[in-house]
Formats: structure tokens, C-alpha cells, sequence
């Protein structure tokens, strides 16, 4: 469970967890050599029929074989591919440079070593227990009035902790070249309003244990209040009722309200406004309002909280923030509630390996530069580069042969697909990160100096012209993501390696990989939210109105389809929540297919592999990339909280809709994963 004070803005980048420089000599980069096999055949579970259960057809024995290990939520090939990709590659360039001598202060080496070495000093953070974060209980404990509450909360809000409100920096939604301020709600330690409401036992639990968990953090911190615990969640509680629900979040229009910055004072009077941006050092005139009933509300709320329960609430914000680098104590029981509880983690990493992950999560940009160094040879660059431009001509075709969109909004649509750009592997520059101070014996404060770097960094952007060059994701992550504001694709090193990206795997298999993951993130561009972004990256509407409402009926067909869908008992998916990614994924495999039959136009047919056609092989590729196995507690906070389909859905989800798949695998309208014609949704 993420817990900082990032701001909630459905208008910033769809990054996904498909969950995508001059590098020099590129003979300084090397690709690693073992072979990867394009498809395991093992994998496959024969006693169920492809027709009825594709992924635990394709996925079974690989399921048996891989249950969820006692330090993960999921495993699956995103977590596998993490694991190598920080576990191995990162420990060695971590390891190397932590190996070398008088190393100079400010240099990314310097910062990386000592940074890996503060988290591994287990016995120097046992001896300063909770004095790294002394200073600011000292401001909270000063608190006497809620004008000094609003101050204190913005000086903490500058080293990443939260309160009801917070703010983020992005271009502006209708006027994507330049940067503007976002105002949002936050102050949720549980993350999504669903917590606070749902009545079911799963869900009551996790509350009553939230209440345990902050009574006990309390005491093992040596703070005095009485009952915190049930102080923190009726406070939230109240919060909650008042937030937007995460799929209200997903509206672009609804989230959009540019105001003057003295609109913020006319909605909530009582609270300080310019004590709480000046303690921010943020200078905006306007900015962008995410939601003005929520600020009226919250502004009743917080007057009418007893200035104690105000001062415990931001106490609690402190501890929980910064839990993680503190004693065993209170690491181990931030652990067991947001890793246990949570999300069914049955054991915390080896010190070690965290150690490198936090390097990670601090340093993510100095590291990556290494490792894409290392590891990501220019010739896949290139051979990215060639798929996309595959996919986009695909993209095209698909678009003039939609039959309920009429020829304006294609010329429209067109226009913005010709406009995508894209980024591969890592970033053509690199940031100076010189000035964040790193020490070895001081891991709080080393934290604190990277935050502030980003804060700084951040507020500088506002009203200034957006650097379109700028990355949202490190080299490393195992992901990929569309900007709607950039209007972008981005595909970071660390993905494209098997088994998304396998190069001695055959075309099929690689389709169903990468090509699909690229096609989901041009789908994107075209989904319920993208789609009202224009090809300069403005939320403007581009569509006639008998268009919009064409899309509109198959995109709610599409998220009605999801919502039927159980994941666990009294639990469905929410069609509505999911919808952007369902919606990506159908056009995915969909462009996928076609460009990977486009491929082949005028040649010989592949012939089959391991018994498999070309067809099939396909679907078995995208089916690879989605096995995994999963813990109730996730699979639970995921349908509450996650935009993206559970990973077995994202496989069983799409390809009943996919005529192609019914006819690689001969599929029958009367098997679980055909669907007649008229019940079929083709959107891209």
C-alpha cells in the first residue's frame, strides 16, 4: 500500500502494470545471453479445455508449481522479471560500486553506496530509534491553533506527508504545453473510500485491524494519546464520505476545475491557505481544483475536529510515512498491517534485498542509468521502434474499417494517432542529482533529502512549459505507460525482456507479448479517458455527438460484462473502474493479431511449433504474460482499488470478445470462452 501525498489526478499519465539518450558505444551495453524458451510447454494443464478455461488451460501447471512465495502479495511474470531485474542486475551494479573506495560526495555512486549502506545499518537505526523524525513531532506538538495546524501540515506536506488535501504539478488539461497546479483530495491511510463504507466481514476486519495497528504503532513510538486508533479512522471516515469514489476520479471533465488561487479560500475559509502553500514555497495564481464540493466539506470537517485529533492525525501521517526506515519494532508492524493484512504477505523481504529496493525507490534515476547501460543494447531500440510504427499502421487500417464512427471523427482520430510519439528503454538526458544529501548513518534524513529534491524540482515546473522529454518511470520498472497530455507511449528497458520481449522467441510469441502491451498503450490513447484528449494532448472533444454516443454504448456493453464478473465471493470487478484497461487490453491483442497477420502477408505460412499454429501460439504468448498466482487479501484490495482487471481476467476477460481466438482454438458459441456474435464487443 503506497502511502504518500500524492495527489489523486485522473488527468495525469495512464501508467499501467500491464500489473514502457545517446547511449555512447552501444558495444558498452550487453544484453544478457541465456536463451529463455519462447513457451514453456509444461506449463500447460491438459485437463482443461483451452475453450472452457484458456488461462488455467495454458497456465495450470505452471500455477502448481508457483505458489505465491511467503514475501509477495502475487507472483507472476511482472514479479518475476522485477525480481531479476533489482534482485540480481541492481544488487550487482550496487554491489560493484559499493566495493569501491573514497568515493566522491555527490556523485550518483557516492549516493548509491551510501544510500544501500544507511538502509543495511540495522544497528545505527535501532540506536537513534525515532529522533530522525523528533523535529517535526516537535512541530505538531506546538499546534495551539488550526491556523498553525494548516502551517505545520504544509511543512510536512514538503517531505511527503499527507493531510486531507494535497497538491501535484502537471501540465494543464487544456493546455498541455504548459504546466499548472493541481489541487486534490488525499489523507486516506487505506487508500480508497470503499474501505470505510463496505460492511462486508473481509472488509470490517481490515478496519478493526487498522485500529489495532495504529494503537500499537502509537505505543511502540512512545506517544501518549489515548486510542488512537479509532481517533485516525472515524476522522477518515468522515474524510472519506466526502472524496470522490476512485472511478468518479477516472473523469477527466468532472476533475477538471481551473479556478483563481482565491477560489481555494472561498470554498474552505477556515483553513489557512497561504500558511499551508507558503510552508510549500508554491506560487501559483491558478490552478486546477479536482473537486470544490470535497473542499467545502472538508473545510466543515477539519473546523469542527477538536485540535487534538487534528495534531494525533498528522502525528499518525509521520510515523506511517516513514515507518519503513525506522526500528524493527515499528517496521515489522507497519509490515504486518499494510503487507499481511492488506494484501496477504506472509513475510517481509530479507534486509538485503529490500536495502536494494529502497535504493531503488530513492535513486531510481541514477541506477537506471547503469543499468540501461548494462543491459539494454540499442539494436532492441530499434527493433521496438519497428514494431511500433507496425502497430501503428495497424492502428489505421482498424480505424477506416470502424463501422460506427463516421468519416469526421476518424479524420480526427487519425490525425492523433499520426501524432503519438514514443519513448524506448531510457531517457536521451539525465537529471543533475547531485545536491541530494546522502550519509551513511543517517537513512531518515537521506529519504527526506530526496524528497525535498523532487519537491523542489516539482513546484520549479509550475506555469513553466512542460519538458516533454521527461520520463514518469525509471529504465528498470517493469512496466509501460501512455501520457494523454504528451499523447505518448513510453517502454522502459525493463520490460522489454522475456517473456514480453524474447528475441530467440518466434514472431507469435512475441506478438501476444510486446505487440500486445504496445497496443494496449495506443489503446489508450482511445479509451473512455483518452479518448477525450486530442492529438495535441488536450482535454478537448474531438468526437460528433452520434460518434461519442456509439463509443459510449460499447464502452458501458464492455464494463456491464466486467461487472458480472466474481473474482471472490461478493467481490466483482468493477466494469466501471477497469474499464480504460479492459478497453486497452481488447484493443491490445487486437492490433496485436492483425499486425502479427499482417506480417506474414505474402509469404509462407509459419509452421506449427510444438503442435501449436501460429494462431494459437499467439494467445499462448498472451496468456504467458499474464499467469499468476495471487493471496485472497490482494486479489481483494485489488478489485477495491486497482484499475486494472485481476491478471486471470485479463486473459479470460478479452478473449471470449476476440473472433480470432475462436477460431484458433475452434471454440463452439456454447463453450465458456466463445461468445455468439451479437454478445461480442469490438470497440478498436
Amino acid at each position: 500500500m503506497s502511502k504518500t501525498n500524492s495527489v489523486k489526478l485522473s488527468m495525469l499519465a495512464a501508467v499501467i502494470a500491464f500489473s514502457a539518450c545517446n547511449s555512447g558505444n552501444s558495444s558498452q551495453n550487453t544484453a544478457d545471453t541465456t536463451k529463455v524458451p519462447a513457451f514453456n510447454m509444461a506449463d500447460i494443464d491438459s485437463t482443461f479445455k483451452p475453450c472452457d478455461d484458456f488461462d488455467n488451460y495454458v497456465n495450470g501447471n505452471w500455477k502448481k508449481h508457483n505458489p505465491v512465495p511467503s514475501t509477495e502479495s502475487r507472483w507472476g511474470a511482472f514479479g518475476i522479471l522485477d525480481k531479476e531485474n533489482k534482485e540480481v542486475r541492481l544488487k550487482g551494479i550496487i554491489a560493484e560500486i559499493s566495493s569501491q573506495k573514497d568515493l566522491k560526495k555527490g556523485t550518483e555512486e557516492q549516493q548509491i553506496a551510501d544510500y544501500y549502506a544507511s538502509f543495511l545499518d540495522t544497528a545505527t537505526i535501532e540506536k537513534r530509534g525515532i529522533t530522525p523524525l523528533q523535529p517535526y513531532l516537535d512541530q505538531i506538538n506546538g499546534v495551539k491553533t488550526l491556523a498553525d495546524w494548516a502551517s505545520v501540515t504544509g511543512d510536512l506536506q514538503r517531505i511527503g506527508i499527507s493531510t486531507f488535501t494535497g497538491f501535484g504539478v502537471d501540465a494543464d488539461a487544456k493546455d498541455s504545453k504548459m504546466n499548472i497546479l493541481y489541487q486534490g483530495q488525499d489523507g486516506l491511510s487505506l487508500g480508497e473510500k470503499s474501505y470505510y463504507e463496505r460492511q462486508d466481514s473481509a472488509t470490517k476486519n481490515v478496519r478493526d485491524e487498522f485500529v489495532k495497528h495504529i494503537d500499537k504503532m502509537f505505543t511502540l513510538a512512545g506517544f501518549t494519546e489515548a486510542n488512537p486508533g479509532k481517533t485516525i479512522l472515524d476522522f477518515e471516515t468522515k474524510l472519506a464520505k466526502a472524496q470522490l469514489s476512485n472511478v468518479e476520479l477516472r473523469d477527466p471533465v468532472k476533475t477538471y476545475n481551473r479556478a483563481a488561487y482565491g477560489e481555494l479560500k472561498k470554498l474552505a475559509p477556515d483553513f489557512d491557505w497561504d500558511a499551508f502553500t507558503q510552508k510549500q514555497d508554491i506560487k501559483a495564481d491558478t490552478l486546477i481544483i479536482q473537486n470544490k464540493a470535497y473542499l467545502t466539506a472538508a473545510n466543515g470537517i477539519v473546523k469542527a475536529t477538536p485540535l487534538d485529533v487534528l495534531k494525533t492525525y498528522s502525528k499518525w501521517q509521520l510515523l506511517t510515512r516513514f515507518a519503513g526506515y525506522l526500528p524493527k519494532g515499528l517496521d515489522d508492524e507497519n509490515f504486518r498491517f499494510f503487507g499481511t493484512v492488506l494484501t496477504g504477505k506472509k513475510e517481509q523481504k530479507p534486509r538485503v534485498e529490500r536495502s536494494i529496493r529502497s535504493t531503488d525507490n530513492t535513486l531510481g534515476m541514477p541506477l537506471g542509468k547503469l543499468f540501461a547501460k548494462k543491459y539494454f543494447p540499442e539494436t532492441s531500440k530499434k527493433k521496438v521502434s519497428e514494431m511500433i510504427e507496425n502497430v501503428r499502421t495497424v492502428f489505421g487500417e482498424r480505424i477506416d474499417k470502424l463501422s460506427w464512427m463516421g468519416d469526421s471523427t476518424k479524420a480526427m482520430a487519425h490525425k492523433k494517432l499520426a501524432t503519438f510519439t514514443y519513448k524506448i528503454g531510457y531517457p536521451d538526458k539525465w537529471k543533475d542529482y547531485s545536491s541530494i544529501d546522502i550519509q551513511k548513518d543517517k537513512l531518515v534524513e537521506n529519504t527526506v533529502s530526496a524528497i525535498l529534491y523532487h519537491h523542489k524540482e516539482d513546484v520549479a515546473k509550475i506555469g513553466k512549459p512542460v519538458d516533454k522529454a521527461e520520463w514518469m518511470m525509471t529504465p528498470q520498472t517493469v512496466n509501460a505507460y501512455y501520457n494523454p497530455l504528451n499523447n505518448e507511449v513510453v517502454f522502459p528497458a525493463g520490460i522489454l525482456q522475456p517473456p514480453f520481449y524474447n528475441a530467440n522467441a518466434d514472431d507469435a510469441i512475441n506478438y501476444g507479448g510486446i505487440i500486445a502491451v504496445i497496443g494496449h498503450e495506443f489503446t489508450h490513447g482511445f479509451d473512455d479517458q483518452g479518448s477525450q484528449f486530442d492529438a495535441d494532448g488536450n482535454l478537448k472533444d474531438w468526437w460528433t455527438k452520434a460518434d461519442r454516443a456509439n463509443f459510449d454504448k460499447l464502452a458501458n456493453r464492455y464494463a456491464d460484462y466486467f461487472s458480472s464478473i466474481q473474482a471472490l465471493p461478493g467481490f466483482n470487478i468493477n466494469g466501471k473502474l477497469t474499464l480504460g484497461e479492459n478497453i486497452a487490453d481488447l484493443g491490445g491483442l487486437t492490433l496485436a493479431y492483425h499486425a502479427l497477420e499482417k506480417s506474414f502477408a505474402g509469404k509462407e505460412q509459419p509452421k506449427p511449433i510444438d503442435g501449436f499454429t501460429w494462431q494459437q501460439r499467439f494467445f499462448l504468448g498472451w496468456a504467458q504474460v499474464w499467469h499468476e498466482t495471487i493471496t485472497d487479501a490482494a486479489l481483494r484490495n485489488q478489485v477495491q482499488t486497482n484499475p486494472h482487471s485481476p491478471a486471470r481476467y485479463r486473459i479470460l476477460g478479452p478473449l471470449p470478445h476476440l473472433v480470432e481466438f475462436q477460431q484458433a482454438w475452434s471454440c463452439t458459441d456454447s463453450t465458456k470462452m466463445a461468445l455468439p456474435a451479437d454478445k461480442r464487443v469490438v470497440i478498436w
